[in-house]
């Protein structure tokens, strides 16, 4: 679970680590008043999604009317996909220079990784590997306060500087182990005349530990079409085709999206139906994809706990309830493939058993609409 900036901060904030004073706004009038409070401000896009500078969702106004200006700007805006509901107006820094501090968890490593640059300010993708330093920390013992001063004599911090360095990594640290985060970011930690302050942050938490961060807000990056097919227990993800997709597994959908692709469609999306699910729910997401109006759907079943002779039925339900108005292609293989393959050949529904042909035909037929 992604948190939004102004979270983020408010959890760095009550750690102790130094962060601009600011306030959430929803309207321009609220980005004046803020303004007028906080003096010139750097009006900022909340949303869970990175670029945001570079898309236009970072505006530095000098005066209230400025500020509203910026605020009325940004809340029409869309980054990457998500619409802009709120504003971040901060006080504006004199920033002398930009680090680029983070805990994350490296999966191939299997422990916590410190990395620290000292070019801060853009995405570290962006920052060439021979600038930045990656400290792998053990798990029993964690940041050893000698490595946070080594980290700092590292990116040729002065010693008051050094000093700040070190302890706000510290807290850094004691926030990503108490929050059981997958990434604890300040990209910049900006360097000001007054020290040290996190001009921006980032606080990503462990989904399958929330249940123990009961304090902390809730938010979701999903879509409402996301939010209703997961709402049924599937994983789904929208994407930017014309082909729906359904299949059981995350593997098998993954390969479905990518044999699309090569034979020159499109996929609409992820649907992942999960390894048993039954015909009610599978049908509830099938009647939801077709909501959609895609130009074709692919159903791609390898029967292992899933029986072909239950998705065979969800579809037939689905043409029972609402009709199917698209090209729909089958693929099953597996248990009860044969009743599963008769029950749809009954109905006028071909199903193949080859994963090229099916994709060869429902990227044809999606063509020809």
């Amino acid at each position: 679970m992604k948190l939004y900036e102004h979270m983020a901060k408010d959890v760095l904030r009550a750690a102790g680590v130094p962060v601009p004073r600011g306030r959430v706004c929803t309207t321009p009038d609220e980005a004046a008043a803020a303004a007028r409070e906080l003096g010139p401000v750097a009006v900022k896009a909340q949303v869970l999604v990175g670029g945001r500078g570079k898309a236009g969702g970072i505006r530095l106004a000098q005066t209230a009317a400025e500020a509203a200006q910026c605020a009325e700007a940004i809340l029409t805006m869309q980054i990457r996909g998500q619409p802009v509901r709120s504003v971040l107006c901060e006080e504006r820094l004199v920033i002398e220079r930009e680090l680029y501090l983070a805990l994350a968890v490296d999966p191939s490593a299997r422990r916590p990784v410190l990395i620290a640059s000292a070019q801060g300010g853009m995405e570290i993708e962006e920052v060439p590997d021979r600038a930045i330093t990656r400290l792998h920390l053990e798990v029993p013992w964690g940041l050893v306060p000698f490595q946070a001063r080594q980290l700092a004599q590292r990116l040729e911090l002065g010693p008051s500087l050094a000093a700040a360095f070190a302890d706000i990594t510290a807290r850094l640290h004691r926030v990503f182990v108490e929050r059981d985060a997958e990434l604890v970011e300040c990209n910049p930690l900006a360097v000001v005349p007054g020290g040290l302050v996190a001009a921006d942050a980032r606080l990503n938490v462990d989904d399958d530990a929330l249940w123990r961060q009961r304090e902390l807000p809730r938010t979701s990056e999903a879509t409402p079409l996301e939010e209703r097919v997961r709402a049924l227990g599937l994983a789904f993800v929208q994407l930017d085709g014309d082909i729906a997709v359904m299949a059981n597994g995350a593997g098998i959908t993954m390969a479905t999206v990518d044999v699309l692709q090569r034979y020159g469609g499109r996929p609409m999306n992820f649907l992942d139906a999960g390894g048993g699910a039954a015909a009610g729910p599978t049908a509830d997401a099938l009647e939801i994809l077709l909501s959609t109006h895609p130009r074709a759907v692919l159903v791609n079943i390898f029967g292992g706990i899933t029986r072909c002779d239950e998705v065979a039925r969800a579809i037939l339900t689905v043409r029972e309830r609402r009709g199917l108005d698209v090209p729909l292609v089958v693929r099953l293989v597996g248990t009860n493939e044969e009743e599963g393959t008769a029950l749809l050949q009954q109905a006028g529904i071909p199903a193949f058993t080859s994963m090229r042909e099916a994709a060869e035909r429902v990227v044809a037929l999606a063509g020809e609409r």
